[in-house]
């Protein structure tokens, strides 16, 4: 968000996946205003769907890369697991460039991944993963449980 001359604040954003959806936001009120209502329908959303795209920035290419990632909403937190623990690449990425943007249906949010390699912390985002989308494809989908990440929205 950039102040312009007459001292409105205004936004810029272009779909980061390739459409050609735009928007140009203004906001009298400026930056912090125009955070809770993004931050609002991010909840909103989070709090409805199973799927989110997350883009990483790739260790060796430096380039955008982007996935769809289940998750746990919980508070201020988002919580992820990857698929291969310590091994998947988004992974390995975030450890090198901790910046992370998120999709949800549209609403996108630019946001820092901490990565959560304490046993404990990670069994409890594995039981949140079990609780949203049942241990059966839990165990399908996901093969090594030895890292999680938490991304806050605060």
């Amino acid at each position: 968000m950039r102040k312009s001359s007459t001292g409105r604040y205004w936004c810029w954003t272009g779909n980061w996946a390739g459409s050609d959806r735009l928007s140009f936001r203004m906001s009298d009120e400026g930056r912090d205003t125009e955070r809770r209502v993004k931050k609002s329908e991010l909840k909103d959303r989070l709090a409805r769907y199973r799927q989110i795209k997350l883009s990483v920035t790739g260790r060796k290419s430096g380039k955008t890369i982007s996935m769809p990632v289940w998750f746990a909403f919980e508070g201020e937190k988002l919580y992820l697991l990857p698929v291969l623990g310590s091994e998947t690449h988004w992974y390995q990425n975030v450890l090198q460039n901790p910046s992370v943007r998120i999709d949800a249906r549209g609403v996108e949010a630019e946001l820092r991944a901490e990565p959560i390699t304490e046993s404990k912390m990670v069994k409890s985002v594995i039981e949140k993963f079990r609780e949203k989308y049942g241990a059966g494809d839990v165990k399908k989908y996901y093969s090594k449980f030895d890292v999680a990440v938490v991304v806050r929205l605060t």
